[in-house]
């Protein structure tokens, strides 16, 4: 513990330390709504261990509380989880050598793993920040999510406490940093426009996967946008 103290600082750990606080407290919510919304206590517990992927849990408990297909739930998940490919890209060197690091670093790969990891120059410290933040979410994730998950046995309703904005927000503020370029932030409106005209008339979480139709706007290219002009 001490050689880990002295390779990431005090000031590291610290600001990790509190991104566990903040996502302890997401978990939190998220146990309570799934509970909540009628699925059983071992549900949320299994998939924090299993998926460990926040924002694809409570996308998958959304839609399928709300009436949607699982299967839909599953594969608007999996969408969401696209972003880990080139993740793996870019922090393959903190792994290590050997299928069970790579398999268990894979599992860690979250977009707080990540950033923490790509902040670092020293590749010492990336390993050790990457390693660090992805073994203490994962402890502190599934904690929240085993305490909020009791917790929604005895809470009727998460509105009251606003636990239920806990889902939109961890999808806002996976969304936001990407929209200060113009492509991304159109891509985003288009999206929603497409969700929000398909929403009352279709099922539960078929319009959340009509609004990838909104990529396509991304993939136009400069060029094309000045034909087009």
């Amino acid at each position: 513990m001490r050689s880990l103290r002295r390779t990431l600082g005090p000031e590291l750990m610290r600001d990790i330390a509190l991104v566990c606080l903040a996502d302890g407290v997401v978990g939190l919510s998220y146990g309570a709504i799934a509970v909540s919304s009628g699925f059983d206590v071992w549900v949320p517990m299994l998939m924090s261990v299993v998926v460990f992927a926040g924002a694809a849990q409570f996308l998958f408990i959304g839609l399928v509380a709300s009436g949607g297909n699982p299967f839909a739930a599953v594969a608007a998940g999996l969408l969401v989880n696209v972003r880990h490919v080139p993740f793996g890209f870019a922090v393959g060197d903190v792994l290590g050598k050997g299928w069970a690091r790579k398999l268990a670093g894979s599992h860690l790969m979250i977009d707080e793993t990540v950033a923490f990891a790509l902040a670092q120059r020293d590749p010492a410290r990336r390993r050790a920040a990457y390693w660090f933040c992805g073994i203490s979410l994962f402890v502190v994730w599934n904690a929240g999510v085993l305490a909020g998950a009791f917790a929604g046995t005895v809470i009727t309703d998460t509105a009251l406490f606003g636990l239920d904005a806990a889902f939109p927000a961890v999808l806002l503020a996976l969304v936001l940093p990407s929209l200060k370029d113009p492509r991304a932030r159109n891509a985003a409106l288009a999206g929603a426009a497409v969700a929000l005209l398909a929403s009352p008339f279709l099922p539960a979480g078929l319009p959340v996967l009509l609004s990838l139709a909104g990529v396509l706007v991304a993939l136009r290219t400069p060029e094309e946008k000045k034909v087009a002009a």
